[in-house]
């Protein structure tokens, strides 16, 4: 719920330019790199629990604020009105966590860097119907890297150099600990990491938002950018050249919504299009994740719909209705997939899918306790996958894309390794239509596709029965056929639908 009461208003005093960007001039040289954040945070601190703060635009159409990290406590809530922007520094320094690795650099894990917006829950929220930009196409003005790379840049280093590979690049809203936090028709775009993480939270919603990464500021229609525009994500790291332009499929790690380690989750309505998962479940180290509703949504040019590949505190309980996931002919998305492996894992289970309309992805579904082929971690938190519903699923061939038929796979492998025996097992495919016959993916690995796992199918149909059946008997792939009626493909006539920003590269 809105809170009621404003506790402060707050007027922009900077313009965006002709691209919705702010002007590099603005914050130059890494000087006046966050002009607005201490008059927001000396507002949101002063502000009464239960009220909120407002961004709205200045008296002479000024429609954008510049901040560096803001910490929303328990009960108060921020709104950003129609029009205004909430931009990112671009100043790595300005979002350093002191004592851990350098924001702005790749290192051994990705700890150093705070998000924009640090939230604790508490009945409180972050509220549109205006924008969040990371500015993540944004050259960075301090470290290693100032004045050279932008954020992404710096994330697709940890795509191709040799050690210390994990991006130490700040989200735009993290929320950590607590109940009851809502975020509510907001846009969220260009995150030089993650869009929203969720950890330990109990009671989270996030409703009628859109996310994308990158927007048309940052790329071109249809993503077609130029030979020499876009980061390097394979072969000879750069280090010397700042990207111009940007696709999803190099910004790495943005994902849309990650709730983690949190319970009584509602996430629905949303459009994302982002350079990872969409949404992607995840339960490490402390509380188990439960009661997580995912309704309503529309996925662009993602990943998929993920649980994973954390999964060791465990997930029970997961409804997904009414899923559309258009993959864009991606290499490496998926429709719905849960991955983990032995150095992650944990039990996952009572997970359901009913209704969902897929296309142009390389994995329509995917269960794989195996996820990149590992296994024989040190860690041993074992994968234990089971009680998995996929129902009235369609996948659907589109005229010119590279993903139909047996250039699609599905993936089914349950868990048997370190003396452990843990096969995937009861996972009902029921009214589950492919336009084509899909193929199995292929692994690296000893551990067969489809391997340790048993698949109930029915008792509606399933249109590549017989590549199941066919399977069964070896590598402990067994399927029992409890199709006992006929049902009509589930309908997609009206699931594809433009993401609705004219900001949009797509």
């Amino acid at each position: 719920m809105v809170p009621a009461t404003v506790c402060s208003s707050l007027s922009a005093t900077l313009t965006t330019n002709g691209r919705g960007l702010l002007d590099d001039s603005v914050d130059a040289g890494g000087t006046n790199s966050q002009p607005d954040a201490s008059r927001i945070q000396a507002a949101i601190t002063a502000c009464p629990s239960g009220q909120m703060v407002k961004l709205v635009a200045g008296s002479s159409g000024q429609n954008a604020f510049l901040s560096g990290p803001l910490t929303l406590p328990a009960g108060v809530s921020l709104w950003i009105d129609n029009g205004v922007t909430l931009f990112a520094s671009r100043k790595p320094s300005d979002y350093q966590i002191a004592g851990k690795n350098t924001c702005g650099q790749t290192a051994s894990s990705d700890n150093g860097c705070q998000a924009l917006i640090n939230a604790v829950a508490g009945n409180n929220g972050l509220y549109g119907p205006g924008t969040v930009d990371g500015r993540g196409g944004a050259v960075v003005t301090s470290g290693t890297y100032a004045n050279t790379l932008t954020w992404w840049d710096v994330g697709a280093l940890s795509k191709t150099l040799s050690s210390n590979n994990n991006q130490n690049n700040p989200r735009l809203l993290q929320v950590t600990g607590g109940s009851n936090f809502s975020l509510y028709q907001v846009s969220l775009q260009n995150a030089p990491k993650f869009h929203v993480v969720t950890s330990g939270v109990n009671g989270f919603t996030a409703w009628g938002n859109k996310i994308q990464s990158p927007t048309l500021a940052y790329s071109v229609a249809g993503y077609s950018c130029g030979s020499g525009t876009m980061p390097t994500v394979s072969g000879t790291a750069n280090t010397t050249r700042a990207s111009t332009c940007f696709t999803p499929d190099t910004v790495k790690n943005t994902d849309g919504i990650d709730p983690g380690q949190s319970q009584n989750v509602l996430i629905a309505f949303n459009h994302i299009s982002t350079g990872d998962d969409g949404i992607a479940i995840k339960a490490h180290t402390t509380a188990a994740v439960s009661n997580i509703q995912i309704l309503h949504n529309r996925f662009y040019y993602t990943h998929g719909m993920s649980i994973g590949s954390e999964t060791d505190s465990g997930v029970n309980g997961v409804t997904i209705r009414d899923l559309t996931v258009d993959g864009y002919d991606v290499g490496a998305t998926s429709g719905f997939r849960i991955k983990t492996d032995d150095s992650r894992g944990g039990e996952v289970q009572n997970v359901t899918v009913d209704g969902a309309c897929v296309r142009r992805v390389a994995q329509p579904f995917a269960i794989d306790t195996y996820y990149g082929d590992a296994y024989g971690s040190s860690n041993a938190m074992f994968p234990n996958v089971h009680d998995i519903t996929i129902r009235n699923f369609r996948y659907l061939d589109t005229t010119g894309s590279s993903r139909n038929g047996t250039n699609t796979a599905i993936d089914l492998r349950g868990y048997q390794s370190q003396g452990q025996a843990l096969p995937a097992y009861n996972i009902t495919l029921d009214n589950v239509v492919f336009d084509s016959t899909p193929s199995w993916v292929t692994t690296k690995t000893s551990y067969a596709i489809p391997s340790y796992a048993s698949v109930i199918m029915g008792p509606g149909p399933v249109s590549f029965a017989s590549m199941l059946t066919s399977a069964a008997g070896a590598n402990s792939f067994n399927v029992t056929d409890s199709r006992s009626t006929s049902a009509t493909a589930y309908d997609c006539s009206s699931a594809f639908v433009s993401f609705p920003s004219s900001n949009s590269p797509i």
